[in-house]
C-alpha cells in the first residue's frame, strides 16, 4: 500500500480551508445575532459560504468517502477554532472526539482500496 504524501497533504490542506470557510460562514452571523457584531457581518459570510461550496468542488471525488474524512478534518479544526477564536481551552472528552474521529475517517479512507 503506497501513500503518495503530495496528495495526502495536498488533500488535507483543501480540507482545513474548506473546514474554515465553513466555520467563517457560519460564525460571523452568529456575532451578529448575539449582539458582537453588525449585521455588514452577513455579507462577508455569504462570500466565505460561496468558497466553502467552491472549495467542495475541488476535492478529489464528491463521494461519501471523501466527505466522511471532510467531516473528521472539520471536527479538528472546529476544535482549534473553539481554543484559537473562542478563546476556549479544549476538554480531554473534546481530545479524545478528535482522535476517535480521525481513526474513524482512517477506516473508511484507508480501508477501502480497489482490488
Amino acid at each position: 500500500m503506497s501513500v503518495d504524501l503530495t496528495v495526502l497533504f495536498r488533500s488535507l490542506g483543501l480540507f482545513a480551508a474548506t473546514a474554515v470557510a465553513e466555520l467563517l460562514g457560519c460564525y460571523l452571523p452568529l456575532l451578529w445575532l448575539t449582539g458582537k457584531g453588525s449585521a455588514w457581518l452577513i455579507l462577508p459570510a455569504s462570500l466565505s459560504l460561496v468558497v466553502f461550496v467552491w472549495l467542495l468542488t475541488l476535492h478529489p471525488a464528491a463521494s461519501g468517502r471523501v466527505y466522511a474524512t471532510y467531516g473528521a478534518v472539520y471536527i479538528v479544526m472546529a476544535i482549534i477554532w473553539l481554543a484559537v477564536v473562542d478563546g476556549v481551552t479544549p476538554s480531554w472528552n473534546d481530545y479524545v472526539g478528535v482522535a476517535l474521529a480521525l481513526l474513524g475517517a482512517g477506516v473508511i479512507a484507508l480501508g477501502h482500496r480497489p482490488a
